[in-house]
């Protein structure tokens, strides 16, 4: 489970990939209407990318994405043959 924080960005405006071994997330932050001033902003506008490694045990087909109030919420599941199983273990 990944969780990223994006304010302002939309669904449109997001781009996620996996690249080798890497999840990449880049998006652009709009523009806020000109004639605003601020006393204190914590976070800016314009375009934006971040890159996370996984492992090359990440069933990529199987990446489910959820975007909502400005959280960015990736499920990446495991290959199955990746996953831990328990080996039964016979007496003789």
């Amino acid at each position: 489970l990944l969780r990223a924080e994006l304010p302002g960005v939309t669904r449109e405006g997001l781009d996620v990939q996996v690249e080798g071994d890497q999840l990449v997330l880049r998006g652009t932050v709009p523009s806020e209407p000109e004639g605003r001033s601020y006393l204190l902003r914590e976070y800016g506008s314009g375009d934006f990318e971040r890159r996370f490694r996984v492992g090359e045990d990440l069933d990529t087909a199987g990446i489910t994405a959820e975007l909502a109030d400005g959280v960015l919420t990736l499920r990446l599941p495991k290959k199955a043959e990746a996953k831990p199983r328990k080996i039964a273990i016979q007496t003789r």
